[in-house]
Parts: structure tokens; C-alpha cells; sequence
């Protein structure tokens, strides 16, 4: 089992790695590639879209397929994209390679997750997932640093670089110990509803991301036309037992609203330079204060859940994240208040983004669906992470001043972890889950 967490572990970590390294190097790029410092927004822009619809694919074809081949498959897209990222002669060719690189990054962490619910007892799985989450959070740590050096160095290319040797040892491990078996080997892929569903998820993406409603309510048209085709074709990608429990559909909301909650995250280094006059490298390394706590705090998290159960653990993660974006909201002029609240919000979001959810999932779904269940939770964190960006932007954007927009914004993330509080307080206690196993009800 060492080898098989040692293995999506690492997977895990060069997806995650491969968003958070590239940040300092984007103002060399730009300058290689001729680009304005606007476009290069499309960098992160084409690897969440594609991120999304990378997680329905691959989380369906795991299903019906296998978790070894879709796993073998998105590290060698990762790397092919990491390739043709390294040899891009123009701007247009490196967001192909980026378009590459999320395909596969994408489809990894739900993927792993999976093959844990798969082989990792559910009295182990909390730690077991606590684990692995711990190398996305090390990624996000360590990620700029060793960006910037790299391209200080040496240049931006070499970034990608690193990916190549990384992806080849992955997939060497993920031959020996990633399991092969498929739950759902013998039912045909349901091709249109796929369609369907990339399209939609594509349009309500871009329409959030690019402040575009007519995209965004098409995308919408096409979620409902898919549901509606879900509701009649034989072999659906979502089963309707996916959403067969208020413990699944309160889930699936919860991580949505945690996602929103991780929009306040995006803009703590702006409201430290705004509001305290910091340089940008104090303001990051301040954000890094509550990166690390988020990482510290994750493999306890992860080993509460086998003790305590998810619910109980997500409720200390809200009650922390309330409390320390509370005082980010009323202290972020006050140095000693900004790094408690640091402390106190990456503490809390390590308990909520580690493993709980997905214990949840894991634990609820059979193995038929299992690696679908988490994709599908993968998605609505992302989208959640488009609205709460898109929250905060507009609410500092409407403020007479800077300093009232980020109050207003902050305040604003505070009434969110309410409802994530609410949310989390309704699901099961530590005795319901361990009533009626997943395994089997399958």
C-alpha cells in the first residue's frame, strides 16, 4: 500500500506543480513571446477549462476502463504537454502545450482518489487520502520558489523540464502498483452524454471566467439537456445512485461553497500591497504562511477523519476559516493581526481542503462510480473557485475605495463560511458513517 500512495502521491504532486511554478516566471514568458501582461491571464485560463473537462473524462473512462490506464494515460499527456511547453516557438503553440499538460493533470487527482477508495481499508482511507492531499499542498508551497529560482537561473523553459523525468518515474511505479481492474468494464461509454457534458461544463467555465452570460446561460442550456439525456440513456456517466443520499447531494454543495471560500485566497497578496504598502515578495511570503499551515495541518486532518469522522472535521475547518478571514476582514492594516489571521485561516483550510470530502465520497460511492463521484466533486471546487475570484474582483471593483472593497470582499467571504458552517454541521456524524459501509450497498 506504501507503493501505491508513494506513487499517486508523486502524480498528485506534478500536476499540482505544474500550476503553482509558473507564476514568477510569467513576466519572462511574456517578454519571450511577445505577449501583454493582460493576455498572459490565458495561461492559467486554458488549464482550468480544460482542467474541468479533463476530470469528467477521466474519472468516466476510470470507471468503465480501468484506474491504471486512465492514470497511465493522463501522466503521458502531462508530459507530452510539458514537451511541446519546453520547444514552443510562439505564445499560440505554449497554450496548446498548456491545453496538453491540464488534459492529463487534470484527470490524476480524482483518478488517485479513487484507486485509494479502491484498495485502502475505510478505517485507513482518511489518513491514506490525508496523504496524499499533502503533496498539493507541498506543491503550492514550494511551487513558486522554485519557479522563480529556475528562471532566475536558468530560464523558464527548464520548468517543464523537470516534468519529463518526474512523469517517466510515475508512470514506471504506476505499471507495478496502481490496480488495473474496471467496475464498470462491461458497459458501453456513454459518448453523447459526454459531449453533452463537455460542452455545457466549457460554457458555463467561460462565461464565469470571461464575465460572458450568454456563454455561460448556453452552457447551462446544454447541463440541462444533458441531465435531461442522463434521465433517459441506459448507461449514464452520472448514475442517479451518485446523488442517492442527502449525505452525497450535501457533499457535492459543500465543496462547491469551499470553493467559493478559496477565492479569498487569490487575493491576500493584492490587499497586503494595497493596504500595508508591503513589497509583492513580503506580501508572498506572508501568503506562504498560510500555505504552510494549510500543509501542516493536512496528514492530522486526514488521520482525525479515521478517528472522528469527516463531519467533525469540517465543522473545526469552517469554525477556523470564519474566524481567521474574520479577522483578515477587520485587521488586514494591522501586521500582527495579518499573520493570525494567516495562521488561523490556513489552519482551518487545511482541515477543509485535505480529505474529508472525499472520505465522504469515497465512502458512499461503490467502486463502480467512485472514480465519477470524485471528478464530479473535483469540478464543483473549481467552479466554486471561479465564483468566489469573480466575488471578491467585483466587490473590490464596486468600492469607492481599495481598502472598503477589500473590507467589503473579505466580509463578504465570512457570510460564506457561514454557509459552509451550516452545511457542514447537517451531515453525518462519525457513527452514521460507519453503519452502513459503501461496499456493501454495492
Amino acid at each position: 500500500m506504501k507503493a501505491l500512495l508513494l506513487t499517486l502521491g508523486l502524480g498528485v504532486f506534478a500536476g499540482a506543480l505544474d500550476l503553482s511554478v509558473l507564476a514568477p516566471a510569467l513576466p519572462a514568458l511574456g517578454r519571450d513571446f511577445g505577449v501583454q501582461t493582460g493576455d498572459l491571464a490565458w495561461i492559467f485560463t486554458i488549464y482550468l477549462l480544460v482542467t474541468v473537462l479533463s476530470i469528467a473524462i477521466a474519472g468516466t473512462l476510470a470507471d468503465r476502463y480501468g484506474r491504471r490506464a486512465v492514470y497511465l494515460a493522463c501522466i503521458s499527456l502531462f508530459a507530452v504537454g510539458s514537451i511541446v511547453a519546453i520547444t514552443a516557438p510562439n505564445y499560440t503553440v505554449f497554450l496548446v502545450a498548456r491545453g496538453i499538460q491540464a488534459l492529463g493533470a487534470g484527470g490524476i487527482f480524482p483518478v488517485a482518489t479513487a484507486a485509494i477508495g479502491d484498495v485502502v481499508p475505510a478505517g485507513q482511507r482518511g489518513a491514506a487520502l490525508g496523504m496524499v492531499a499533502a503533496t498539493w499542498g507541498l506543491a503550492a508551497v514550494i511551487g513558486p520558489s522554485i519557479g522563480g529560482l529556475i528562471t532566475h537561473y536558468i530560464s523558464w523553459r527548464w520548468i517543464f523540464f523537470a516534468n519529463v523525468p518526474l512523469a517517466a518515474a510515475v508512470f514506471a511505479l504506476a505499471l507495478r502498483h496502481v490496480p488495473a481492474r474496471a467496475p464498470r468494464h462491461d458497459q458501453p461509454l456513454d459518448a453523447i452524454g459526454l459531449l453533452l457534458l463537455s460542452l455545457g461544463l466549457l460554457g458555463v467555465v467561460t462565461g464565469l471566467i470571461g464575465a460572458r452570460p450568454p456563454i455561460g446561460l448556453l452552457g447551462a442550456g446544454i447541463l440541462g439537456g444533458f441531465a435531461l439525456w442522463e434521465s433517459l440513456v441506459r448507461n449514464p456517466l452520472f448514475p442517479p445512485a451518485m446523488l442517492r443520499t442527502r449525505q452525497l447531494a450535501k457533499t457535492y454543495a459543500l465543496e462547491l461553497v469551499i470553493g467559493v471560500l478559496e477565492g479569498a485566497l487569490f487575493f491576500i497578496p493584492t490587499v497586503l500591497v494595497g493596504a500595508l504598502g508591503l513589497s509583492y515578495a513580503a506580501a508572498g511570503f506572508i501568503a506562504a504562511l498560510g500555505a504552510f499551515m494549510f500543509v501542516a495541518v493536512i496528514p492530522a486532518s486526514g488521520r482525525a477523519l479515521d478517528r472522528v469522522g469527516s463531519r467533525d472535521v469540517l465543522l473545526a475547518g469552517t469554525i477556523l476559516t470564519e474566524l481567521g478571514l474574520a479577522i483578515f476582514a477587520l485587521g488586514f492594516q494591522s501586521l500582527p493581526l495579518v499573520l493570525l489571521a494567516m495562521i488561523v485561516a490556513g489552519t482551518g483550510f487545511g482541515a477543509l481542503l485535505g480529505a474529508p470530502t472525499r472520505y465522504i465520497i469515497t465512502n458512499e460511492t461503490p467502486a463502480s462510480m467512485r472514480a465519477t463521484a470524485v471528478g464530479l466533486l473535483s469540478q464543483a471546487l473549481i467552479v466554486g473557485q471561479i465564483v468566489g475570484s469573480s466575488m471578491a474582483g467585483g466587490l473590490i471593483g464596486m468600492a469607492h475605495t481599495e481598502i472598503t472593497g477589500y473590507r467589503h470582499a473579505y466580509l463578504a467571504f465570512c457570510a460564506v463560511a457561514f454557509i459552509a458552517l451550516v452545511l457542514a454541521s447537517t451531515l453525518k456524524s462519525r457513527g452514521e458513517e460507519r453503519l452502513r459501509p459503501v461496499e456493501a450497498a454495492a
